[in-house]
């Protein structure tokens, strides 16, 4: 069963199957966002805090240290576990490593209730549950990006960044609701939680297709060939016959052939041949940028800024962010479909660092805390930062760690740029308690800064991807007249323009001749790499 997009076939098992694997976003948000919210709860402060006045929660108070370890823990947890997200993806296939990563995940939230007194325990099953959504953080948007059809991919993996906000959004909405118990379920609860979302992963996901791609690498084509029909919504019959199916599989397979005889170990990714260890660095350096834009000092700390700031329940406030940043992300998925994602990032990058200079001043220039018009004019900032951080850096940097990278090495570049994130991660969710006390708001001129630094390493080393299949975007990179400023005017050779070659592929779809060349994108490829 299909529907038509550009005059393409679309099925509606793609649409599934980005949704699905995009549970592995809702968990990790999930996890991001329940933290923040966890740290203010009575009992959670009366069990693992220190009181100077035992039984009266008043007294008690999280040090810096065990206050950064407990939030920092499960992204210490990520890093590790996108390091193995890619050999246990390459090894056991995408499908199959997603459930295996969802296992991992429950045995960490487990450990975490039954915590009683012990700070240290809910501390490790922080970092045993990241694990687990690190290792997912690095297989979902390959999946997605290797299995979506190209007219889609863009829409479809950002549906993982979509899933990370409405994570984070559903863990506000639930501890709000928990935070008035007065015993242990308050925090129970929304941890506990989070096993009901890895089960529907766990278990959906192997009714879905396996990545054409991995198959093709293994020597499956056949099946290959059905997955794509699947994805396309091309009964199986027609699959060998179905003009689209009969060029995606021929692209892949003369891709996969001259891959596996240079097949990339971890140390390819950082060989400079075919551009593979500039878009090594670019992928690390995209996903660093994505965390130092500032999104998770809201996000891990906002409710206790937020309390600073003078308003009498934080916790609503927190709930407002998370909106925003759910609802505008459905923006953001048409921004970077419509626009490409070259454009959006520079723009976005200088419209947070905006928006962050306005929270900083106002909150260094008077205290909030005795000037209520300063504090709302703080929460309109960070508001209209988050605005802008979710239709463009946030689920922009994941589309591109989907679609930068050539197969033989996709897995593992992925893996070490999302480990570049959960490093980043863990620096500024360990160190952000040390840095806010010594500097308080001006740390807000600091992700300003750095919002500032993406918009120009996008401009300079990022090529404009959108609308090319994967094998394609491997050679623009490889081509040496095409530079990053250039490039949203390149196509691959027997192409005028990226619209001629969207064109003849509608007019193939509808049987309409299509002019030489236009199956000649797999083996250009190889030919111009045996070449280099």
């Amino acid at each position: 069963m299909a529907f038509y997009f550009h005059g393409l076939p679309i099925g509606w098992v793609a649409i599934m199957l980005a949704l699905l694997a995009s549970m592995g976003g809702f968990i990790f948000g999930y996890d991001t966002g329940q933290i923040s919210d966890i740290l203010l709860m009575d009992d959670f402060l009366l069990r693992f805090a220190t009181c100077s006045t035992p039984g009266d929660v008043s007294t008690c108070s999280f040090s810096t240290v065990r206050e950064g370890l407990i939030v920092s823990l499960l992204s210490i947890g990520t890093l590790v576990g996108a390091l193995l997200g890619a050999p246990i993806a390459d090894m056991f296939g995408r499908r199959y490593a997603m459930s295996t990563e969802c296992v991992v995940f429950t045995i960490g939230v487990i450990i975490q209730i039954t915590s009683d007194h012990v700070w240290q325990q809910f501390a490790v099953g922080r970092f045993v549950s990241g694990l687990g959504v690190g290792a997912l953080s690095a297989a979902v948007p390959m999946y997605q990006a290797e299995t979506a059809p190209s007219q889609i991919r863009g829409t479809l993996t950002a549906t993982y960044q979509l899933f990370i906000t409405f994570g984070i959004l559903v863990a506000y909405c639930i501890s709000i609701g928990t935070r008035n118990i007065s015993n242990s379920a308050s925090w129970r609860i929304v941890v506990g939680v989070g096993v009901l979302w890895a089960l529907i992963l766990g278990i959906g996901i192997l009714f879905m297709p396996e990545s054409p791609r991995w198959l093709a690498a293994h020597d499956r084509m056949e099946e290959a060939q059905f997955s794509l029909a699947r994805s396309r919504g091309i009964p199986k019959e027609e699959a060998k016959s179905h003009y689209i199916i009969v060029r995606e599989v021929e692209e892949i397979n003369a891709s996969v052939q001259y891959e596996k005889q240079v097949r990339g170990g971890w140390i390819d990714c950082f060989r400079p041949q075919n551009k593979t260890l500039y878009r090594t660095l670019l992928g690390m350096s995209l996903q660093s940028l994505q965390q130092l834009t500032g999104a998770n000092y809201f996000f891990y700390y906002g409710a206790t800024v937020f309390k600073a700031v003078g308003l009498s329940d934080s916790f609503v406030t927190q709930i407002i962010l998370g909106t925003v940043n759910f609802v505008c992300t459905f923006g953001g998925m048409y921004v970077l479909e419509r626009f490409g994602r070259r454009r959006p990032l520079i723009i976005g990058g200088i419209w947070q660092s905006a928006w962050l200079f306005v929270f900083a001043a106002a909150g260094t220039a008077v205290d909030p805390t005795t000037h209520p018009g300063v504090g709302k004019l703080m929460i309109v900032a960070a508001c209209m930062f988050i605005w802008g951080y979710a239709m463009t850096w946030a689920p922009g940097v994941w589309i591109l760690i989907g679609e930068t990278f050539p197969t033989r090495t996709r897995a593992k570049q992925g893996s070490l740029s999302t480990a570049a994130n959960w490093i980043w991660n863990f620096l500024l969710a360990f160190f952000t308690p040390f840095i806010s006390s010594a500097i308080s708001y001006r740390y807000g001129f600091v992700f300003a800064a750095c919002n500032l630094t993406g918009a120009v390493v996008v401009y300079f080393f990022l090529y404009e991807s959108s609308n090319f299949s994967l094998e394609s975007v491997n050679m623009m990179y490889t081509d040496p007249d095409c530079k990053p400023w250039t490039s949203r005017e390149w196509a691959p050779p027997g192409y005028s323009s990226r619209q001629d070659l969207i064109d003849r592929t509608r007019a193939a779809e509808a049987h309409k001749p299509l002019a030489s060349g236009a199956l000649e994108e797999g083996r250009t490829e190889k030919s111009s790499a045996e070449g280099s």
